[in-house]
């Protein structure tokens, strides 16, 4: 843990996952309260020729609304948005999303590193990214990204995760704020009220 203990203003957060992440997520996002009042932004890797399912899985469970990411859409404190399925997903200087068909990054599209670095190069340190779950090095340079802007990182402990490739790529290359179990993540998106994380986090 680098930060120091304290109140955090928080304006927006990123989540990124891949194999195994459906799990992860059900683990973690119904923990957010609609007291948290700020956006969150789910890229998880999905295969590209398939439609998403994930606003229908969630959206039972999760106590915020929950849709899928539109071009050009302005992005609404208190919901929760998932990536479409073979778009990028970037974030605009007046908070709105733009989707892209760029080539794949680190093999992916939605690619993790791409909503990061963009959503750190808009929020700043009033961003939280949180890493899960997956193979590959996706998630890596875009919390080193959101580091370098001032936000605060959580990666999923490696040991914890069904695959640990990602968050342990992450770990390779940043310090982050926390390195936490699914259930202590879980209880720190809890934790978020009224845009503001609570930085005596568990674990």
């Amino acid at each position: 843990m680098s930060a120091a203990p304290g109140p955090r203003k928080i304006e927006a957060v990123v989540v990124g996952a891949s194999a195994g992440g459906v799990e992860a997520l059900l683990a973690v996002l119904p923990a957010i309260q609609p007291t948290a009042e700020v956006p969150v932004i789910v890229v998880l890797h999905l295969p590209g020729h398939h439609p998403s399912l994930l606003v229908e899985i969630f959206s039972p469970l999760c106590a915020v609304p929950v849709c899928e990411v539109e071009d050009k859409q302005m992005i609404v404190p208190g919901k929760l948005y998932f990536a479409a399925p073979n778009y990028h997903v970037l974030i605009e200087r007046e908070r709105s999303f733009a989707l892209s068909l760029d080539a794949p990054v680190q093999f992916s599209r939605p690619s993790i590193d791409v909503l990061f670095e963009s959503a750190a190069a808009v929020y700043g340190e009033h961003l939280l990214a949180v890493l899960l779950t997956g193979a590959g090095m996706d998630g890596a340079a875009g919390m080193a990204a959101v580091q370098a802007a001032g936000g605060l990182t959580v990666v999923q402990e490696p040991a914890s995760a069904h695959a640990a490739s990602m968050p342990q790529s992450a770990l390779e290359r940043i310090v982050p704020d926390y390195c936490l179990s699914l259930r202590n993540i879980a209880l720190f998106l809890r934790s978020l009220n009224s845009g503001v994380a609570n930085e005596s986090a568990p674990g």
